[in-house]
């Protein structure tokens, strides 16, 4: 048998085994494992004195693979960009952004859910977790929402929407792992996010005032406060956009010269001003142990996937399935875009059944190839290509689209990790409602992949112009 054919047979299983419920992490390492071993005895025509030669030779190559990825540098953004977002939190930062914009949006309709979705896109800033923001916004934004009688299912669904903005905005730890997974420059995809991001929120915004002004009782108006109340409440939240400032000037120094640090730095750095910011407002030690375990746990849980992942990745270029794939995109008749869109419907029918950092893991070093492949090659210059853009501007659009595509599993079922992290902070919303209230955002999340595809300077802009990239 062909390590082709045993590639595709090995996938099979794994799609099997995550659609009945396994995890993916231990999935994809069992597969890649027993892809590896069944390739190498493959090669010894199955001799079966041969078997433990091969059982060996996998293990070697299966156990130099989580060390040698995981050891790099730019994953160590992941554990900083988490740990900001905690400490913000506990630091009571979220609840005076939420304050902020409750008094500058509040008197729109559904202005309580337009000040979650604004007020998310800012904790966003400072969080690089979808899960941890839709669990803040879950204690913070829905007490007040059922407070002033807003509909259950509309406000679950607003904070469970809001906070896969989370995956976009920087910084963004899907984001990190597909610079790494695609070997490209971290720093370029995080700037890339943040347009993107803002663009994503307003359309969000946008959807809760129209839904709100069609069904009045969804959620009202809050009003009452003057503009003296405005402006008071912009000193509690300005913590937040500051440490953001400063990390953007680390890492990008838009004044001329190279960057001041690495964007491992500048996580470092944020990490450390949150933490000074929460001493000086009374953060206890009870709060501070919270955060570090909080971080450490979700930390984990990520480098676990990582770890299962790249050792079935490992397996895939012994079969060659991403060539054989990349080759079969590349020869079918209909336009580039055509095949493109496919692509992404293809990737909302999977996160149905896999969560987002672990679709993105299996199928990116079989896509990816595709997709630069579609758009003309590696090398090819913006004029030659299909999409408009050269290879590396390829790369960073097709990025971005492909994180906004996996912020649908976060709320898609039955897999929707935000909505069971809502329900279970909420346990008088059940987690159909929940999902039920999150339905009217795919709606949102396809206007918004629309307009990056139709408008691909959006996502391009900022990295073209501040890195010089040439896109």
């Amino acid at each position: 048998m062909e390590p082709l054919d045993i590639g595709l047979i090995v996938t099979g299983i794994l799609l099997l085994l995550v659609v009945l419920g396994t995890r993916v992490a231990f999935a994809a390492a069992m597969c890649g494992m027993i892809g590896l071993i069944w390739i190498f005895w493959s090669k010894k025509g199955y001799d079966p004195a041969e078997f433990t030669w091969a059982l060996t030779v996998a293990t070697k190559t299966a156990g130099q693979v989580p060390h040698s990825k995981v050891a790099s540098q730019a994953l160590s953004l992941i554990p900083t960009f988490i740990l900001i977002g905690y400490l913000a939190y506990y630091a009571g930062l979220t609840k005076a952004l939420f304050t902020a914009a409750k008094r500058w949006v509040g008197w729109l309709p559904g202005g309580l859910g337009v000040s979650t979705v604004f007020a998310t896109a800012g904790f966003a800033a400072v969080s690089g977790a979808s899960v941890a923001t839709s669990a803040v916004f879950a204690r913070i934004a829905i007490p007040e929402m059922l407070e002033e009688g807003y509909d259950r299912r509309f406000a679950a669904g607003v904070v469970a929407a809001a906070g896969t903005l989370a995956s976009l905005i920087p910084p963004s730890a899907i984001l990190v792992i597909y610079a790494i997974i695609v070997e490209q420059d971290v720093g370029a995809l995080l700037l890339a996010g943040f347009l993107p991001g803002a663009f994503s929120a307003v359309i969000y915004g946008s959807m809760v005032v129209i839904m709100a002004m069609v069904w009045k009782k969804l959620g009202p108006p809050v009003r009452g406060f003057t503009w003296g109340d405005r402006f008071r409440a912009l000193p509690g939240a300005l913590p937040i956009f500051a440490v953001i400032l400063l990390i953007i000037l680390f890492i990008y120094n838009p004044f001329g010269g190279d960057a001041w640090g690495t964007p491992t730095e500048g996580g470092a750095l944020g990490a450390f001003l949150i933490f000074v910011i929460a001493l000086v407002r009374g953060m206890r030690w009870r709060e501070f142990k919270s955060a570090l375990l909080e971080t450490a746990k979700l930390s984990v849980m990520i480098f676990t996937i990582i770890w299962g992942v790249l050792i079935y990745v490992r397996f895939l270029g012994f079969a060659d399935l991403p060539g054989a794939f990349s080759d079969w995109i590349g020869g079918l008749e209909q336009s580039p875009m055509m095949t493109f869109i496919l692509i992404l419907l293809a990737y909302a029918v999977l996160g149905m059944f896999m969560d987002a950092i672990g679709m993105l893991l299996l199928t990116l070093p079989i896509v990816f190839p595709a997709v630069i492949a579609l758009n003309g090659g590696v090398g090819v210059s913006a004029a030659d290509s299909a999409f408009g853009m050269n290879d590396i501007g390829c790369a960073i659009w097709f990025g971005i689209i492909v994180v906004k595509m996996a912020e649908l599993c976060l709320i898609t079922p039955p897999i929707g990790l935000n909505c069971f992290v809502v329900a279970g902070v909420r346990p008088d919303i059940s987690v159909q409602d929940v999902f039920r209230g999150t339905a009217p955002f795919f709606v949102a999340d396809a206007l918004t992949i629309a307009g990056l595809i139709a408008f691909p300077a959006i996502v391009l802009y900022l990295p073209g112009q501040v890195l010089n990239l040439g896109l």
